[in-house]
Formats: structure tokens, sequence, C-alpha cells
């Protein structure tokens, strides 16, 4: 049997345990890291998968190394989650290959400039909110009236450990990846009825191209590393196992929840952040977030 080529960060996928076959799906920011690795998940499993993200490019290289042999499709739309037609023309396309939709992944997101809310720039605080909360509620919003007309379906926000275990200087962060779990609370209650299903995942330290910036000889690292009960840091393939489970019909009871991915990190503390902070700003600027001596 011919094997799939596995994107960067993930295993190859030998076989296919199926389940998803007819089932098409959305997933934002899925031109690399944990969208990539969801996207290959779902598709080896038989879905049709539609990708997003403001990169064509990278976007055409995440569709070639996943190609799926197994019954499943990838595709791929250029898009913008803070923009409300470019959602709605992704959330189109992803429609149209099956002729319904059956979930989203709402992986888009990301961090801002590092810095202790004494020295936060409202411009850059607001970028991040949309990046993360509009985003995916822009999703929320479009893909509703089609899972709605699918008689059902699962929609996956993605969350963060720093969404409830504090990471200092990460300002708009950590407020807007707990933004993201209270929309998916109340939208499984909204929807409920519908049969439709909004849970969040909790991903920590994931070894993607994001998170190459981090030394590996670093404190940073090293705080990681000592607040993780299972000694390692992950990879898109463990975020990818457990979103694959929430959208597909063994997870039907499943709804309303956050879940963590992040080898017991959340049981200890966040990371330590200092090293670049101070980097970054002096220690004088950080006076008062320092520890004492």
């Amino acid at each position: 049997m011919s094997t799939p080529h596995a994107p960067e960060g993930i295993e190859p996928l030998t076989s296919s345990s199926g389940g998803l076959e007819g089932r098409a799906y959305l997933v934002t920011g899925g031109g690399s890291g944990i969208g990539r690795a969801c996207a290959a998940a779902l598709a080896t499993d038989g879905a049709a998968v539609t990708i997003c993200g403001r990169n064509p490019e990278r976007l055409a290289d995440a569709v070639a190394r996943i190609a799926p042999e197994h019954g499943g499709s990838i595709h791929s739309i250029e898009a913008d989650v803070t923009d409300e037609a470019s959602v709605e023309a992704a959330v189109k396309r992803a429609a149209e290959v099956t002729g319904q939709l059956d979930g989203c992944i709402a992986n888009a997101g990301g961090g801002g400039a590092m810095a202790p809310y004494a020295l936060q720039e409202k411009d850059e605080f607001l970028r991040v909110l949309h990046l993360n909360v509009l985003g995916t509620m822009l999703c929320v919003k479009h893909t509703l009236p089609r899972m709605i007309a699918a008689g059902g379906g699962s929609f996956v926000g993605m969350s963060s450990i720093a969404a409830h275990v504090t990471h200092p200087y990460f300002g708009a962060y950590t407020v807007g990846k707990a933004g993201i779990e209270e929309m998916m609370r109340n939208a499984a209650d909204e929807y409920g009825p519908a049969k439709i299903r909004f849970n969040a995942v909790r991903p920590g330290f994931i070894a993607t191209e994001l998170m190459e910036g981090i030394p590996r000889d670093s404190d940073v690292y090293r705080s990681y590393i000592e607040n993780t009960p299972l000694g390692d840091v992950g990879e898109g393939r463990d975020v990818a196992a457990l979103c694959r489970f929430l959208l597909g019909p063994e997870a039907r009871w499943i709804t309303g929840t956050a879940i963590d991915v992040d080898g017991g990190h959340h049981l200890r503390r966040g990371p330590s952040f200092l090293q670049f902070a101070e980097a970054i700003h002096g220690r004088e600027a950080l006076a008062g977030t320092l520890p004492t001596d």
C-alpha cells in the first residue's frame, strides 16, 4: 500500500481508519503547523477538506504535501479570517465540494508584540484580538447556516494553554484565547438543539514553524520542559488527533468544553518569557514584573 507524503512534523500516515467519508470540513490557517496537521488527519480519514490562509504559496505547498490517497480530498482558498467577505467565500468553497459543510477547525490566530500591560500598544492589542476572537466569530457565523442545513455538525475553536495558565507579557493573546473558549461554550448552548457541537482545544508548546523562534538552549525553552510533566514538547499530529476526534461521530456527546493537549503543562505554571521581554524592553522597563532576589 502506498503512503501519503506527510507534512513536516507529522509521522507518515500508513493507513486510514476512515469514518469521515462524505463529510466536508474547513480548516482555517491550514497552510502550516497545527492547521496543516489537522487537514492531513481529516483528509486521510476520508473527508473533503478545504484549507484557507493568507499565503497562497504556503497553501499550495500544504495541498501538495498532504496528497491524501484514501478517499479524501484537499482543496485551498486564499482568505483572511478578519475580513467577513473573505470568510464567507471560504465557507462557500468548502461546502461546494460535497454540497454541504459538516464542520470547521478555526485554527487561524496568533500573538503579537511581547510586552507587559503598561507597555501595550492599543492598535497591536486590537489586531491580536481581531485575529483570534473576531476571526473565530466570523467562522462561527458563516459556518452555522451550512451546518444547520446539513442536520448538524462540529466546530473546534483553537485556544491555548495561555487561555487559563498565566503567560506574562503575552498581552492580548491570553485574552483572545480565553474569549474563544467562552464563545465555544455559548455557541454550544445556543446551537445544541440544532445538533451542532462546539469545543475548544488548548495546545501547549507544539513544535511548529512558529515555535522554532525559541532556541532550544534558552531559559524560555527550559521553562517549558521543566513545567511539563511528560518532559517534552508536542507535535502537530498530537493536536490534529484530538481535533479529528472532536469533529467525528465518535465525539457525538461532547460539546461546550475545552480540552488540554499539552503534556500536562496546565498542571504546573506557564512558561517564563522574561529572557525575551528583557531583550526587547530592558530590565528597567519591566520593573515590578521581575522576580525578587
